[in-house]
């Protein structure tokens, strides 16, 4: 009996230590290795989902690079506008169409025009005094409100060549100008020019072009072309004062305009300086106002030393957007003060007659 139990006490001691290593395996070895296979494999999952979450992202991406360039424009185009409404971005660094372009253009010349005298002033000549004569009947049109027609009345100058547009010719913006000072009175202006044009064709188409459409002013604009052709310029001068005499049997009030300052002109210095002469001599003989443009344009070049090119083109005869647009405002001026201070609705007298300050 004693010798049995020390063999049974060891035995169970034995017993004990076995089922003690047999129970901390499972409990503490088995889930650590399960834990770390677990981790592995969080590990690998995360990289995976890791790689798909990247690969996810960088696909959309491709396609919205792709998407992207295929709606880019072609070089000179410009896009249009998204489908839901808004307007696609463009790109400022593209160029651009030949449309845009053209506008862009339209919109500098506009903006030149509308500043054309900030750049350089439009005075008129300084000197003395000089009738522009009366306008009667472009006074008393105007007080009783009634419709003023004037016909401008040419060659190439009142077409308006040399011009960079139709707006900026001379009829055009005497129109404007006349407008803006009477603004409740109804007044036209009927550019009823041809160029190359002088006394002799003019003559031709005198009734058509201006009697018949029954003007209150006509403005005359004649003898350059009679200078540049070596027509005779008293024969010049004869015709003009037989229109003249047509024009007022028929009721209307005329302002002659001789032959612009200029290179080619000037190249005939004698015949032009005769011509303009006797434009002045029949002006005063007819009782009509003459608007001296040799004079004016010499002025500006001679006395305001204005450049040459600043006025006419490179021609060396046709006046240039600016050259009009100085014109168009002395002669304005010029036909405002010979009309007198009227007020609208009120009667004036017959002779109206004011001083041009030259």
């Amino acid at each position: 009996m004693s010798s049995y139990y020390p063999f049974c006490r060891s035995a169970a001691l034995a017993a004990a230590a076995v089922a003690a290593l047999v129970l901390l395996t499972p409990a503490s070895v088995q889930p650590v290795r399960a834990q770390a296979a677990q981790q592995a494999a969080l590990s690998g999952d995360g990289k995976s989902d890791a790689n798909k979450t990247d690969a996810n992202k960088t696909e959309p991406n491709k396609t919205e690079a792709a998407k992207s360039e295929a709606a880019k424009p072609a070089d000179g185009q410009t896009t249009a506008a998204a489908p839901s409404g808004k307007a696609a971005a463009v790109d400022p660094a593209q160029p651009k169409s030949i449309t845009t372009k053209a506008l862009d253009k339209v919109k500098e010349v506009a903006k030149s025009a509308g500043d054309i005298f900030a750049r350089v002033p439009c005075l008129p000549p300084k000197g003395g005094a000089k009738s522009m004569g009366s306008l009667p009947h472009v006074a008393n049109k105007l007080a009783s409100g009634q419709p003023v027609l004037i016909i401008a009345f040419g060659s190439s100058s009142t077409v308006g060549f040399g011009s960079t547009m139709p707006e900026y010719t001379y009829p055009n913006r005497l129109a404007a100008q006349l407008r803006r000072q009477y603004p409740g009175a109804e007044i036209s202006v009927l550019n009823r020019g041809q160029g190359g044009e002088d006394a002799p064709e003019m003559m031709k188409r005198l009734q058509a072009s201006v009697i018949d459409m029954k003007p209150d002013l006509v403005i005359w604009q004649v003898g350059t072309n009679a200078v540049l052709r070596n027509l005779d310029p008293s024969e010049t001068a004869k015709l003009v004062e037989d229109g003249i005499a047509r024009v007022q049997a028929a009721g209307a009030d005329l302002v002659l305009v001789d032959p612009q300052y200029s290179p080619r002109v000037n190249e005939r210095a004698e015949s032009a300086g005769q011509m303009v002469r006797l434009l002045h001599r029949v002006a005063e003989l007819r009782h009509v106002g003459i608007f001296p443009r040799f004079e004016v344009m010499r002025d500006w070049h001679e006395k305001q030393s204005i450049p040459i090119d600043t006025f006419v083109i490179p021609d060396g005869l046709h006046m240039n957007d600016w050259g009009y647009a100085c014109f168009a405002q002395l002669l304005g001026d010029d036909i405002i003060k010979s009309v007198g201070q009227i007020k609208l609705g009120v009667n004036v007298p017959a002779d109206v007659r004011t001083y041009r300050p030259m």
